[in-house]
């Protein structure tokens, strides 16, 4: 255990780490901060801090930094968050309130939360598979070009194009494909739709002329991923090149990189972090060895969409400042909630 006011030493050495990128002596934080102590004094508190592999000397003759440990005291001892700003606060409004559609809110998030606090931000899609089809409608755009349109409840629209072999294609082909798909999947879940098409594939044989069949084939194929993957986990991610301009990561950069490029793993890293109940968690340096990133800290909250739980956070360095990046997941997590709270009104 340390004392309180030893605590507070750490509080400051980190602050004043996270601000300089420099070791913290122990005159520096005399001069720095109010304590009504002597150098002297506080470098017996440091010395504690050290004990207690809360500190630790870089070098010889150096201040000190913070170790992971260290970093974990401070967030959980974090006695007060410093809110965001009027002006903050009224531009997060308004920037996800002008979003279009659930792709559009997500990429604005993500934009949103890595330029709050510069560093890489994360947002995991709200669980579709319980979403429901909305419509769906087939286009042909030319003799060999199917367009599929599938529009969802929450106003997801995915669009691709089936390419068929050499054919002829009708209007009134289309017509009666669409019309049979549509019958399967639209009122239903994207769960259950994905079984439709599914079964579909598997009769073409009995309902489609045989001269038809590969290329009903095909265009029920298009439908079914395009169902499929609104059924996945996937997350939105902006900010990437934050982490070139910190020193911080050094040799492990490339590492870092390749956990946020690997989705599974930070899915897996939020799903971890939700577990802990806390309305913002933070998982710090070695905690995350697991998942390749033993040299970062995440930052991470939870979101709402129709009763779903969703993730978001921020990933970076562990010389970050976390009280102000805690203010900025929690807002925004909290404006992702009313917007899509009205969104599914």
């Amino acid at each position: 255990m340390v004392s309180e006011r030893s605590l507070a030493v750490l509080h400051a050495i980190v602050g004043d780490y996270v601000s300089s990128n420099e070791p913290v002596g122990s005159k520096a934080i005399v001069d720095r901060h109010e304590f009504g102590v002597s150098a002297a004094t506080i470098r017996n508190d440091m010395a504690l801090l050290e004990e207690n592999e809360l500190i630790a000397q870089p070098h010889t003759s150096s201040g000190r930094v913070p170790t992971d440990k260290g970093y974990r005291l401070y967030v959980d001892t974090l006695a007060r968050i410093r809110p965001l700003s009027g002006s903050q606060k009224s531009a997060i409004e308004r920037f996800l309130g002008e979003s279009s559609d659930l792709d559009d809110v997500m990429g604005r998030t993500v934009r949103m939360l890595s330029q709050l606090t510069n560093q890489v931000a994360v947002v995991q899609y709200p669980s579709l598979r319980a979403t429901v089809v909305r419509h769906i409608d087939l286009v042909a755009i030319g003799e060999d070009r199917v367009l599929c349109v599938l529009i969802l409840g929450t106003g997801v629209v995915e669009q691709q194009l089936a390419w068929l072999p050499a054919t002829r294609v009708t209007e009134a082909w289309v017509h009666g494909l669409r019309s049979r798909i549509a019958e399967a999947v639209v009122g239903g879940d994207v769960e259950s739709g994905v079984a439709a098409v599914s079964a579909l594939l598997e009769t073409v044989g009995e309902w489609a002329e045989p001269a038809e069949a590969t290329v009903v084939e095909r265009v029920i194929e298009v439908v079914r991923s395009q169902l499929q993957a609104n059924r996945s986990d996937r997350i939105a991610v902006a900010g990437a090149a934050n982490l070139t301009r910190i020193d911080a990561f050094a040799g492990s950069l490339p590492g870092v990189l390749d956990a946020i490029e690997e989705q599974v793993t930070l899915l897996r890293l939020f799903a971890e972090l939700a577990q802990e109940g806390r309305t913002v968690a933070a998982s710090i340096g070695r905690e995350n060895a697991p998942y390749g990133l033993s040299t970062a800290s995440v930052i991470a909250s939870r979101y709402e969409d129709a009763g779903d739980s969703s993730k978001l956070g921020v990933l970076g360095p562990m010389r970050m400042d976390y009280a102000g990046n805690i203010a900025a997941v929690r807002a925004v997590a909290r404006y992702l909630n009313q917007i899509l709270g009205e969104d599914s009104a």
